[in-house]
């Protein structure tokens, strides 16, 4: 036995070890959460940033715009010169980005100007003729328009080495809808980013106009952002696009504040932590009884609410343990197989059989088969039934090997519908068989007319040689008969096929050779395709494979892939086309390939999804039965049988082939059905 400080070794190294991952675990969330912390105000920081930009495009268009409502208040009801001048005084004085107001006319010369009182005349220094050319092409773009225009920045320096960036704004004058001039005004950029920039907002942030290379044109806001912050918009103006950038004054959030909150989180969360782990540690071990109860209950009800029977047996092969299902399944109670090491339901005449199967599987050198086995069980009332069990390895909590648990499956209803399935499935091969009958009616009818109109012109021959007193009389009678005798045999041959092929009955699986199979149904197809003008051609390789197969169903599905191939061609095919090849080819040592190839239109692919569904059918006369019947013979000899669509040589459908396997009849030793029978009835 291990001392006790070799047992308490190992819970204090497991639980240094959980307060490890705990303070781990602790240190994680904090950084996670400083950093997350960090992240969200730099996105709020930057979103203020993003606001403070669209609100100060918005404001710039508002004022730009009652800027231009304002100086066409200047033309209106036609003023004479002077009130022209002293209104637009007025706005210059209320408009303080406005620093020049000119009437000009249609030959851009100027009739009248006024400059902003609140400084010197912005063309002081240089001309205004010399810096005209911004103007003339905004009144173009203005004519042309038929509207306001705005001409690209320039720079006009001033005294005292100063100067700044301004725009013209060039208005058509129109006079009962007659162009008579324009009036052109000269707006600050400076000052319109002073007087539309609220205060709050310039205090913590720079705002300048600036060219698409980063030049500055205008500014203002704080000296200087702090180029962490960012955010630049477009002001579209009819004739101009300036690019405004907003740069805010604050740098990246600090770590100070954001690490004192975080820590004082994170210790909020890890003692939180701790007294949830202190409390379920106190609740466990209450806990633990009323568990363990409600485990057993929850585990027995399960148990008992089964419809599989379950059964635990030891090592020593003693029955320990069976839930209701499996005692309702035998007819025997639980106190009398618990202990039992030959249970009561085992067959009497099973028992050795069993013993020595127990003994291999309790020896533990064969493990139980993953997919189970099947064997057979005898009720209390001496029935025996089928069942199929699985059986596992029995573990304790441990880890030990006590014994084996198995589930018992009761096959008896599944044999039922099995058996009924099997019934079904002949009723159906007898109605296709009778269907099939019924359509080489017509078959026979044209056939045998030939030799029974033989019969009768060699009769009614005989009849007048018989008046003949010729001498070579009895040699024509002679021969007359003989011919009579051929044609009634041909008929008899006809008429012996189809009742051979009627008369038939279910089979065991057999080994038969390929040609014998398709001259079995030969006649009967050769009376279809004399009918339809087809011919017949027998494609076997030498030597011929032999398959093993139900003779039976076999001819059943050929009859039908023939007469359904000879069908396809009879509309649509020319004489000369209508050829039905037989093919067999042994494609595999295991596998023989059965293929059926016509030359009519083959398979519509609207009809091939549907095609081997039952009473499915192209045909007005069909029952939908055919196709689907030789599917399911052929997957119950473990083929396979599908088609596909052929085609010419001129690229057009070429007919279809239909092809099945059969399992080939192997050189030496029980085929290979055979050894799947004798595999199955030796897990029983």
């Amino acid at each position: 036995m291990p001392s006790s400080a070799e047992l308490i070794r190992p819970r204090r190294w497991r639980r240094a070890l959980l307060w490890a991952m705990l303070v781990s675990l602790l240190l994680v969330a904090q950084s996670l959460l400083v950093w997350l912390t960090l992240n969200f105000e730099s996105n709020r920081a930057q979103e203020t940033v993003e606001g403070v930009a669209a609100a100060v495009v918005v404001d710039l268009k508002q004022a730009l715009r009652r800027d231009q409502q304002n100086l066409q208040a200047l033309l209106w009801n036609n003023p004479s010169s002077d009130e022209w001048r002293q209104d637009a005084a007025t706005l210059l004085r209320t408009r303080r980005e406005l620093l020049r107001v000119e009437r000009r006319g249609e030959d851009m010369a100027v009739t009248g100007a006024v400059d902003s009182p609140f400084q010197q005349p912005v063309f002081s220094q240089i001309p205004r003729d010399d810096l005209d050319l911004e103007a003339d092409l905004a009144c173009a773009a203005a004519k042309r328009q038929a509207g306001p225009a705005y001409s690209r920045t320039y720079f006009v320096p001033m005294s005292g080495a100063m100067g700044q960036e301004v725009v013209d704004l060039c208005m058509p004058v129109v006079n009962e809808g007659r162009a008579e001039g324009f009036m052109v005004s000269t707006l600050s950029l400076p000052r319109l980013l002073d007087e539309v920039v609220p205060n709050e907002v310039m205090r913590g942030h720079e705002i300048l106009f600036v060219e698409g290379d980063g030049t500055r044109l205008a500014r203002a806001g704080v000296p200087r952002g702090a180029g962490v912050f960012k955010s630049e918009r477009l002001v579209d103006l009819p004739g101009l696009t300036l690019q405004l950038r907003v740069d805010s004054s604050g740098g990246r959030p600090q770590l100070i504040p954001n690490l004192t909150t975080a820590l004082v989180l994170g210790l909020s969360l890890a003692l939180g932590a701790v007294v949830a782990l202190l409390a379920r540690d106190v609740r466990k071990r209450a806990n633990a009884e009323s568990a363990l109860a409600e485990s057993l209950a929850f585990r027995k009800a399960m148990e008992d609410s089964l419809v599989t029977g379950l059964r635990a047996r030891d090592l020593q092969g003693r029955i320990t343990y069976v839930n209701p299902a499996f005692c309702n399944m035998v007819g025997f109670p639980a106190a009398e197989l618990i202990g039992q090491m030959v249970p009561s339901y085992w067959p009497p005449e099973k028992v050795t059989e069993y013993l020595e199967r127990q003994a291999v599987r309790l020896s533990g050198t064969t493990a139980p088969p993953r997919e189970g086995f099947e064997t057979v069980f005898m009720h209390r009332d001496g029935a025996r039934f089928p069942v199929m069990i699985y059986e596992a390895p029995l573990v304790d909590g441990t880890g030990t090997h006590t014994g084996w648990m198995s589930a018992t499956l009761d096959l008896s209803a599944q044999r039922k519908v099995e058996e009924m399935s099997r019934q079904q499935q002949e009723r159906l091969q007898a109605t296709a068989r009778l269907a099939t009958v019924g359509e080489m009616a017509s078959l026979l009818s044209h056939e045998l007319n030939q030799p029974l109109a033989a019969i009768a012109s060699y009769a009614a021959g005989s009849l007048n040689l018989m008046n003949d007193p010729a001498e070579d009389t009895p040699v024509l009678l002679r021969q007359a008969a003989q011919r009579i005798a051929e044609q009634a045999e041909r008929a008899g041959r006809v008429i012996k096929s189809v009742h051979d092929f009627v008369r038939r009955r279910e089979q065991a699986h057999e080994p038969v050779r390929a040609d014998q199979l398709i001259d079995s149904v030969l006649p009967l197809v050769r009376l279809q395709a004399r009918k339809s003008g087809a011919r017949i051609e027998i494609d076997l390789p030498t030597p011929v494979p032999r398959v093993v197969c139900d003779r039976t169903m076999l001819e059943q599905v050929m009859l039908n892939l023939t007469r359904n191939g000879i069908q396809s061609m009879e509309s649509d095919t020319p004489l000369e086309r209508r050829e039905l090849r037989i093919r067999v080819r042994q494609s595999h040592p295991r596998w023989v390939t059965f293929s059926i190839i016509d030359h009519g239109p083959g398979v519509n692919p609207d009809v091939a999804s549907r095609l081997f569904t039952p009473f499915f059918t192209t045909r007005t006369e069909g029952m939908g039965l055919g196709l689907s019947l030789c599917r399911t013979v052929i997957e119950q000899h473990g083929g396979v049988l599908d088609f596909q669509n052929l085609q010419g040589q001129d690229g057009k459908p070429g007919g279809a082939e239909f092809r099945f396997t059969l399992v080939a009849e192997a050189p030496h030793g029980p085929s290979h059905a055979a050894r799947a029978r004798a595999s199955d009835s030796s897990t029983r």
